[in-house]
């Protein structure tokens, strides 16, 4: 089961903004899109192999795990972009991981670049390749090409739902989100897709996603735009506190929107960043949702704190206490786990002044447990979503956190995974 921990920060809505229901990486003009069954995962019945080609050469931007074992995709991902040259697709498999497999596990990431651009008539380093699966096990080329093959073949406009599950592992839904938005006059689409379930912890997790868009924007500048987006999404999530060896967030801009080039600090600039940090909240969420055994969704917002890194601090500590997590699957109001794991956050705190609510129940003032109707908490527990809210009455900021309980099925699902 995973725990997902999404930290939620106030931003300015744009008002020429409007989701798109079931809007997907192909939403933006110029994208394509499709998803195959190459045979890769044990099954053979799902779809494995995931392609997203944009018509006309595209700026790219990435960011990745902070973990440093790092799989072969990510080297081959950051050797392409050390290029001038622009981004025409992105390829994914799922069900193996390609992480760990030495001098070969390079060879057949770049293989998967290889056979895209044979097909779109590009150099190799304008494909780049995202692995996510089970680690240490060398790609099964055949599956992956055939994969691939059938991939490029169904490509199509409306193809991004069919990628979004191909790139599914542990997950129970996929994951995507699509906005259209008035850009300096102009009318552009930003469009993502995501997975995760499990290994989900802070500078992502084992998450990949790719985030398309219309606008006219540079490298750096869409490097900006992203890091920041991430910054405020994917990286305040947290399913079981475990760091992947393959999280990567892409980005591609393709400039089809024919709007003037977005500059760092304009108007343009800031709408181009809202309209990215909504897509990629939206799907940072909808991870947090599906948890490796999730039963129930966790709001934890924590105000009246000092700084906002303060409230961030202590709701990411509750939020990844396994004995939290577990009191909220057995629907157990212990305010005592939620008071400790406030505690070794590392932020300074007066428990005399903080106040601890539970679906609305006042729980802890004054330095010590509230009075509360037991039987009526408990019930309230059964619930989908839990809300905690911390007030530790030292300042005005702010952060609200997301995360899931533990279930039994998390281990189940855990220690089966490669059985």
């Amino acid at each position: 089961m995973k725990t997902y921990f999404l930290i939620i920060i106030s931003i300015c809505w744009v008002t020429d903004m409007e989701i798109i229901h079931n809007g997907s990486v192909t939403e933006p003009r110029g994208f394509l899109a499709s998803g195959a069954r190459g045979g890769i995962k044990p099954s053979g019945d799902n779809l494995d192999v995931a392609l997203v080609v944009s018509e006309s050469p595209a700026n790219a931007a990435a960011v990745y795990t902070k973990n440093v074992v790092q799989a072969a995709p990510l080297t081959i991902c950051r050797d392409h972009l050390s290029t001038d040259k622009p981004t025409r697709a992105v390829v994914f498999n799922s069900g193996n991981a390609n992480a760990c497999t030495g001098e070969n596990g390079l060879l057949n990431a770049r293989k998967m670049c290889s056979q895209v651009a044979d097909f779109l008539c590009v150099d190799t380093d304008e494909v780049l390749v995202c692995s996510t699966g089970v680690i240490g096990v060398q790609l099964p080329m055949d599956a992956i090409e055939r994969g691939i093959s059938i991939a490029y073949k169904s490509l199509r406009q409306d193809g991004g739902n069919d990628a979004s599950l191909a790139i599914m592992t542990t997950d129970i839904v996929p994951k995507v989100c699509a906005v259209e938005v008035e850009i300096d006059g102009m009318q552009c689409f930003v469009g993502g897709m995501a997975k995760g379930s499990g290994m989900i912890a802070p500078n992502m997790a084992t998450m990949l996603g790719l985030v398309t868009t219309d606008a006219n924007v540079s490298n750096d500048v869409l490097q900006m735009v992203l890091s920041s987006a991430v910054q405020r999404s994917f990286n305040c999530i947290t399913v079981d506190g475990d760091m992947s060896t393959n999280d990567t967030v892409i980005a591609l801009a393709n400039g089809l929107s024919n709007g003037t080039q977005i500059t760092a600090g304009s108007p343009a600039f800031d709408e181009l960043s809202i309209a990215f940090e909504t897509v990629c909240r939206d799907l940072a969420q909808k991870i947090a949702r599906d948890g490796e055994g999730a039963t129930k969704l966790v709001s934890i917002e924590v105000v009246g704190a000092s700084s906002e890194k303060d409230a961030r601090t202590v709701g990411l500590s509750v939020a990844n206490s396994n004995l939290v997590k577990t009191a909220v699957f057995g629907r157990d109001p212990n305010w005592g786990r939620i008071l400790c794991a406030m505690g070794y956050s590392g932020v300074g705190m007066d428990p005399q002044r903080v106040t601890v609510e539970l679906c609305g129940t006042l729980i802890f003032s004054s330095g010590s447990g509230q009075s509360f109707d037991h039987p009526s908490l408990v019930k309230a527990m059964g619930g989908n979503e839990i809300p905690i809210v911390i007030d530790l009455k030292s300042g005005t900021c702010r952060a609200e956190i997301f995360t899931c309980d533990l279930s039994y099925d998390y281990v189940r699902i855990n220690a089966e995974y490669t059985t």
